[in-house]
């Protein structure tokens, strides 16, 4: 196998890990994993600035479950991760190998020591914004002078490796080699975080210093390909994007092409949904008729850095949007499945329950419950907006590296807003009313029908068949959603259709009664009785014409539970400004489905 492995032109580090993950037990039917997909460690410069020294290693055992001190006190997570990707800025690894190696080339230069030396917020912020933020911005050389050049790019790089292959557990905890490419012209968030398959990874990865644009990252990925390696790129937070990541020309202001559309799909199957800096996935003000739509929505985004929101910010509109590429250019490049990450800035991967985030997510800027209460994420948004962020679940055969990025490769996945609710959709025909088990439901649904990430071939309106279950710490679910987005004589159009409700609330004209289930706001405790721990069902879209692009999402939300700002009012005595919600509905969002017509 080996010896023809080698005549096929593949790697040793791929052959290695299939070798390694060859005698792990395979479900067909696949389970749920859950794990972080955005992360940075002190290897991120900001991060370092910012106080934050873990390494990717050190982040790796926070996933595994062990006690580590983050941002300055010991802290744990209550379950441990099933996988984890460290996504450490690209542009700035070079420096990250003087700042944190000491006898290496520019350990002691003087600005290296003021990053090492900063005791305080405003020292930190003023060294953040001259040597990262203002170089992001201006296009200019976006180095610090202790910089050293591609060799310490690569030195920390493979480090960053190293570390993702100690870690790796096959069967029990995974580890996926990955980096954030950081580009961001004028403050709009064109960020990608790219993730490979196995350890045949290029020696340099391909940055915003390379370009800032990110067809120019999408060429050299597929170079990448060309050479052997597998690895796809994720965008994150469109809610900051400033309408450049579902823009209608590319960023050279150049009209799209087809060649474009063909580039930009074949690199990039997910996007990020949430992370600590906001739910993307809709708004209030374009979507009224969503009551749902007020989550997370991080509004004083608003009021930095000429942020204003459009509705092209969101992640609706973009899938929306690709229908319509579709039906004019014959490609959709928004067909995009749904990852959640953290975006943490302190080394601590899925930090994410309300009241386990007591450390914060951005080193100094937000390290107490006083400094959260009242203080500015620099350049960003009020910390109070902020939140631990979210989380990617998939479902594949294995715990493996392959598997799991096999299974996110083709969309099978789904993100929550933090706690680990778990949701299963499959789009197809002759599915029964109801089903005696999970197992059972599971295999008619992978007979009869299409998984979340799939495409629907019929003329016949699709029977969805959807599942899901609650966190086993958390409370119970309300009601299932599917969110249906379509052309209808070339306009673009979204409905949010209830499907499952618990207690028998779905009424025959499609609506739910709401439910009265609100938490104890002196213990912040949750309602225990009122919803159901789970909910399946099938529906059939009433208004399906088969001469229409369309695409279904699954939208599960829970009963309410308090926020993290509650629980720093239970516990510190601080008070955050009134307007600060003090409970929340988390939720998960499945991957789409899409129909596509011929």
């Amino acid at each position: 196998m080996t010896a023809l492995a080698l005549c096929l032109g593949l790697a040793l580090p791929a052959i290695a890990q299939e070798n390694s993950e060859a005698g792990v037990k395979q479900n067909p039917l696949k389970d749920a994993y859950f794990g972080e997909t955005h992360l940075h460690t002190g290897v991120s410069m900001d991060a370092f600035i910012g106080g934050t020294r873990l390494t990717p290693g050190d982040a790796y055992r926070f996933a595994k479950g062990e006690e580590i001190k983050v941002n300055g006190s010991m802290h744990k997570i209550k379950r441990p991760l099933d996988f984890c990707a460290v996504t450490d800025h690209s542009e700035f690894m070079g420096e990250a190998h003087s700042l944190m190696n000491e006898g290496a080339p520019g350990y002691d230069h003087e600005v290296a020591k003021s990053f090492r030396e900063a005791e305080d917020l405003e020292t930190a912020l003023m060294l953040y914004n001259k040597f990262v933020l203002a170089p992001l911005a201006s296009g200019e050389n976006p180095h610090p002078p202790f910089f050293q050049g591609a060799e310490a790019i690569k030195s920390t790089w493979k480090k960053n490796q190293e570390a993702t292959e100690e870690h790796y557990e096959p069967g029990k905890f995974t580890t996926i080699h990955a980096y954030e490419y950081t580009s961001a012209p004028g403050g709009g968030n064109l960020h990608r975080n790219v993730l490979f398959r196995d350890a045949n990874v290029p020696d340099l990865p391909f940055s915003a210093n390379d370009s800032p644009d990110p067809e120019k990252l999408w060429e050299w990925m597929s170079a990448q390909r060309a050479d052997g390696k597998k690895l796809f790129s994720m965008p994150h937070n469109p809610n900051e994007s400033k309408g450049l990541l579902f823009s209608e020309e590319t960023l050279e202001g150049k009209p799209i092409t087809k060649e474009y559309l063909e580039l930009r799909s074949s690199n990039e199957p997910l996007i990020e949904m949430m992370q600590i800096k906001g739910n993307s996935e809709v708004v209030p003000q374009f979507w009224p008729n969503d009551e749902f739509a007020d989550f997370e929505n991080a509004t004083s985004l608003q009021d930095y850095n000429d942020r204003v929101f459009m509705k092209k910010n969101f992640v609706r509109y973009g899938l929306t949007r690709g229908l319509k590429w579709r039906q004019d250019m014959g490609i959709n490049p928004h067909k995009y499945g749904f990852v959640g990450g953290t975006d943490s800035h302190n080394g601590a991967p899925s930090n994410v329950e309300e009241d386990n985030w007591n450390v914060g997510s951005h080193g100094l800027a937000d390290q107490t419950a006083e400094v959260r209460s009242k203080a500015i994420l620099d350049g960003e948004m009020k910390v109070s907006d902020l939140n631990p962020g979210a989380v990617t679940g998939v479902w594949a055969t294995s715990n493996t590296r392959g598997a799991i990025w096999d299974s996110m490769a083709a969309r099978e996945t789904f993100a929550t807003s933090g706690p680990r609710l778990k949701v299963r959709a499959f789009a197809g025909q002759g599915f029964k009313d109801s089903y005696d088990s999970y197992e059972e439901l599971v295999k008619d649904g992978y007979a009869k029908g299409v998984p979340m990430g799939g495409d629907y071939k019929g003329d016949k309106a699709p029977q969805i068949l959807v599942w899901a279950a609650k966190d086993a710490i958390g409370p119970n679910l309300d009601r299932i959603q599917i969110i249906k987005g379509w052309l209808e004589d070339g306009e673009m159009k979204d409905k949010v259709y209830d499907v499952v409700a618990s207690g028998d609330r779905l009424k025959k004209d499609g609506t739910v009664e709401p439910i009265d289930a609100p938490i104890d706001l002196k213990t912040g405790k949750f309602n225990t009785e009122k919803g159901d721990p789970e909910l399946k069902g099938v529906w059939t879209d009433p208004d399906f014409d088969p001469k229409e692009e369309a695409f279904y999402y699954v939208r599960v939300l829970q009963l309410p539970t308090a926020r993290w700002n509650l629980w720093d009012e239970i516990r510190e005595g601080v008070k955050f400004p009134e307007e600060v919600k003090k409970q929340i509905v988390e939720r998960a969002w499945g991957s789409p489905i899409w129909h596509e017509v011929n």
